[in-house]
């Protein structure tokens, strides 16, 4: 086996997939006792995109897997571990996962969930720089995949509002570790004394699937918006410090700040907290809403291809999730 330290997660290619379908807040309004106003003062929200019947987690996931293996120059069956990191699978089991590499025709590759919510993508790029760092494997495709528009109760203004649907994807090499770049730290963490505030309440293993959860809507997304407001500023900017500290950085040599898309507030607090300029934050949640674990790596995708991402860069990742879980990481372009 080789030393710990022997290589460097270098990421190689991106991509993304949102549907087409597109839901506005004056959409909302027909049907809910809000108005667009109150949403965007409040969210940062204007619109956000709804899977179609024909797209899962899966079928997102693979669309934004294949570009990423394209623009990372490899063929599919050259890949050694596809990650998925999804709150709404396709189904129970086989994993989402299973269901990409089959739509890929990734043939050899060990395929896998991660389920870690709006911080289940770090959690996977985590997962990833380990088995790269120590050679294990040459070639493994992440992807944040979610279809959150099937797990609101869309009578529910305190949540549906908040939602949405896509897909992003990282391809990461094997790169040697004198190589100035790639990713320079994860960090990960969970606190499950937390996870009430963000959950779907109905149960599977615990109590089976039964008409009375059902009927009190106990399989949509329930939330305690004030309390999770609070934690997730908090973890989300001593977890970026953290980031910084392991790596002797400060936030001016950070080129961009990638947050997960929750809620325009809760990213402007932080920025605040790290005396950060707003103008150097990558924000899409106008357009797309908080879409869980899809959200960074869209939001990487749409920076490199919009030129916000320039070679030597240094980016900074963050986010909160239900569990509770949080996490960071530095990239160098």
């Amino acid at each position: 086996m080789n030393d710990y330290n022997t290589f460097r997660a270098v990421v190689a290619g991106t991509g993304a997939y949102l549907p087409e379908k597109i839901l506005t807040n004056q959409d909302l309004e027909k049907s809910l006792d809000t108005t667009d106003a109150w949403i965007t003062e409040r969210t940062g929200i204007r619109e956000r995109r709804i899977a179609s019947e024909e797209e899962s987690a899966s079928i997102m996931a693979a669309h934004a897997g294949k570009i990423a293996l394209v623009d990372g120059g490899i063929d599919p069956e050259e890949l050694d571990l596809i990650i998925v990191a999804t709150s709404s699978p396709d189904v129970l089991f086989p994993s989402t996962a299973c269901f990409v590499q089959k739509e890929l025709n990734a043939v050899g590759s060990a395929a896998y969930d991660i389920s870690a919510v709006c911080s289940g993508f770090i959690f996977a790029l985590s997962v990833a720089e380990q088995y790269l760092k120590v050679g294990r494997y040459k070639n493994i495709l992440i992807i944040g995949s979610e279809v959150n528009s099937r797990i609101v109760d869309w009578t529910d203004r305190s949540t549906c509002i908040l939602f949405g649907d896509g897909a992003g994807a990282l391809l990461l090499k094997r790169g040697e570790q004198e190589s100035p770049l790639g990713i320079l730290s994860t960090h990960i963490y969970s606190d499950g004394n937390l996870s009430d505030l963000i959950c779907v309440p109905g149960g599977i293993g615990r109590t089976g699937i039964n008409k009375q959860d059902i009927d009190a809507k106990k399989y949509f997304i329930n939330m305690s918006g004030n309390a999770t407001f609070k934690v997730a500023v908090k973890r989300m900017t001593s977890v970026i410090r953290e980031a910084l500290e392991f790596n002797h950085l400060s936030m001016g040599e950070v080129e961009l700040l990638i947050p997960h898309q929750a809620n325009q507030r809760i990213v402007s607090a932080v920025a605040e907290r790290l005396q950060y300029p707003m103008e150097k934050v990558f924000m899409n949640i106008h357009k797309y809403g908080n879409t869980s674990g899809a959200s960074i790596p869209i939001g990487i995708d749409e920076a490199k291809r919009s030129g916000r991402i320039q070679e030597g860069d240094i980016s900074v990742l963050g986010a909160v999730g239900a569990g509770l879980t949080w996490g960071s990481a530095v990239i160098k372009w």
